[in-house]
């Protein structure tokens, strides 16, 4: 055993102890045989010392049923045991006794604690909780009536490290790995309710290769509606270790921007368009003008949203006179344009359509937030409108240089600028999922292709926090971190899944697709006050000739040429 400074404080205690008896005899001068006393105290003494360990019990994480218990047990024993052994000098020895006491009670506390819990179901896995704090020990408590036993808690707080809860060792990282050794236990439990999808993704990678499974806690506020935690746990998902968390987000400032305004959302049923909706009521928006063309999506979110004024428009941005409708009779201070076709393959497919919905859309939705004096206009962009390679890419690269020469008539018009977004409709992840479910292989276009990747609400505050800033005529680009591999990606999705014996199939590039995405389309963006927030250089298109260029873009047999004139970096690959 360690001699630590735990095992010496004990120690010292023991010493105090026998000096306070021994002043104690000779002040009053007791006659029976202390050396039967002290035989009693010492062996009962050293019994829980040895025994349960009391020298690493962590006290400051003891529940109350341990003070209670061994408060109760000190003055039953007190009344009867002093007495007999005392007499008349039963007061003068409260000091002594409430030394041994505090230690010698463990017997009867453990051995309560062992009677009324002790399980029944056998133990035939093993779980090591991430997080000493309330819910790993509400955690710990549910797994004793489980087929799992707690070998271990693991927690960054020094204090507690070394030290046990309920007999179970609390241990730093690096001492579990050493305690593990090359042995791969069965489940791992995060339960940190607080904790940043950043720091579960530290944890992660660190420990991953040592467990199983690794399972999470929801957020603190479900955990607090449920009295089972061990239904709470979650598997760790891909949006776990992708997350970015932008930590100069500014809500301060989005809600300035959004709060007792009112706000047209096109696309408002998409995955980019509702969360943006769910975000405009999180901030106080004071109406919500719900347009989308989908009538599923839009009665979804707007049953979702029950804190806010809805006012669901089913409406396509293409029509520019029945939506101009819904300008005159809501007056939108703030319109966010979402509504878009995104999917790279069908827009290559129906380029007519693509082009009709994105440009047409688009430039009717800019010009009616002009004419009827909104206040500011945020556009929706994406990283393959930079040196597109596709229709849709090419599309969204006109609208960006619409919207930017469009500003300076009343209304202040931005566009935001991303990647991709995880779990968003159409997205890899939910097909990939789908194929690791149904036990088919993951196919993966190319093995060396990448994406940058943003979890939706992440990328929604921030473009509410990029339309806050903007004063008109910027493209503001989101900082996406570093592309990943998708072949990265589908491992690590095989790895979460357990499916171990799922293979990865190569199918080739797509029409329309690259290898790797960008988002500036030169070196010369400029930093705004925020980290993840930049701004690309400015492209000067004159708005009369860009609006011919649209018009013959429609009425044109070959629209691939047109589109290469208005957009001279297109280079469109087939990938035949």
């Amino acid at each position: 055993m360690k001699l630590d400074k735990r095992v010496l404080n004990f120690l010292v205690i023991i010493l105090l102890t026998f000096i306070t008896f021994a002043w104690t005899f000779f002040i009053f001068h007791i006659s029976f045989d202390i050396n039967i006393v002290l035989s009693v105290v010492i062996i009962r003494m050293l019994s829980s010392f040895l025994i349960f360990r009391d020298y690493s019990l962590s006290w400051s994480k003891a529940s109350q049923k341990t003070f209670l218990i061994k408060s109760f047990v000190y003055i039953v024993a007190f009344i009867f045991y002093t007495p007999y052994f005392y007499g008349e000098y039963r007061f003068s020895f409260l000091a002594s006794e409430l030394f041994l006491y505090l230690f010698s009670i463990n017997f009867l506390m453990y051995f309560y604690y062992f009677i009324i819990n002790r399980s029944r179901v056998e133990k035939t896995k093993s779980v090591v909780i991430y997080g000493a704090g309330k819910a790993g020990i509400k955690l710990e408590s549910e797994f004793s009536q489980s087929e799992y036993k707690v070998r271990f808690f693991v927690d960054d707080d020094k204090i507690i490290q070394n030290r046990s809860i309920d007999g179970i060792k609390v241990l730093s990282k690096e001492k579990l790995k050493d305690s593990i050794g090359k042995e791969k236990l069965d489940l791992l439990v995060i339960a940190m309710p607080t904790a940043t999808k950043v720091r579960t993704k530290e944890i992660y990678e660190k420990l991953s290769t040592y467990f199983k499974s690794i399972k999470i806690l929801p957020s603190i506020d479900d955990i607090l509606e449920s009295q089972d935690f061990s239904k709470q746990l979650k598997n760790v998902s891909v949006e776990d270790l992708l997350a970015r968390h932008p930590k100069d987000l500014d809500k301060g400032k989005i809600s300035e921007f959004i709060r007792s305004k009112v706000v047209l959302v096109t696309g408002a049923g998409g995955s980019i368009g509702s969360e943006i909706c769910r975000q405009c009521e999180k901030f106080g928006a004071k109406r919500l003008i719900l347009l989308d063309h989908s009538e599923y999506n839009l009665y979804a979110i707007e049953q979702e949203l029950q804190k806010i004024d809805t006012i669901a428009i089913m409406q396509n941005v293409v029509n520019k006179e029945i939506i101009e409708e819904t300008f005159k009779q809501y007056k939108p201070q703030i319109v966010i344009h979402a509504a878009a076709y995104k999917h790279v393959p069908l827009v290559e497919a129906n380029v007519h359509e693509g082009i009709l919905n994105n440009v047409v859309g688009t430039k009717n939705v800019i010009d009616l937030s002009i004419k009827y004096g909104v206040e500011k206009f945020v556009m929706i962009s994406t990283d393959k409108a930079v040196r597109p390679t596709n229709v849709m890419g090419t599309t969204k690269r006109i609208c960006e240089l619409y919207a930017q020469n469009s500003n300076g008539n009343g209304t202040d018009i931005v566009a935001v600028r991303f990647g991709n977004v995880l779990g968003s409709s159409g997205s890899v992840i939910p097909k990939f999922q789908s194929q690791i479910d149904n036990g088919q292989p993951i196919t993966v276009t190319h093995p060396d292709i990448t994406r940058y990747f943003m979890l939706i609400p992440e990328a929604c505050e921030l473009v509410l926090q990029a339309g806050a800033i903007g004063t008109g005529g910027e493209i503001f680009i989101l900082d996406m971190g570093e592309p990943i591999k998708i072949v990265d990606l589908a491992k690590k999705m095989i790895e979460l899944s357990g499916r171990d014996g799922t293979s990865i199939e190569f199918s080739g590039l797509r029409p329309g697709e690259k290898l790797y995405e960008e988002l500036l389309i030169d070196d010369t963006d400029c930093e705004t006050d925020y980290e993840s927030i930049t701004v690309a250089k400015p492209t000067f298109y004159d708005i009369v000739k860009l609006n011919k260029d649209i018009n013959e873009l429609l009425e044109t047999d070959d629209k691939i040429a047109k589109l290469k004139e208005i957009v001279p970096e297109f280079n469109h690959q087939l990938n035949k």
